[in-house]
């Protein structure tokens, strides 16, 4: 545990110490926003089942 713990901690600084010291280069990147729009049910396509329906064992005994 302490090997996992020290290895974790060193990891750690490692991986802070480089997102800190990162150069920064070129334009900062343009704000992401979600898509508002509605989406129509009525226009979604049916989906294609392959193979038999799936049907629960209720009866344990029968196969």
């Amino acid at each position: 545990m302490v090997l996992l713990g020290t290895v974790t901690l060193c990891c750690t600084i490692v991986a802070g110490t480089l997102a800190l010291l990162e150069p920064v280069v070129g334009p900062p990147p343009e704000r992401q926003v979600a898509d508002r729009g509605s989406i129509e049910t009525t226009a979604l396509e049916p989906v294609r089942v392959i193979g038999a329906p799936f049907v629960p064992n209720v009866n344990p005994r029968q196969r």
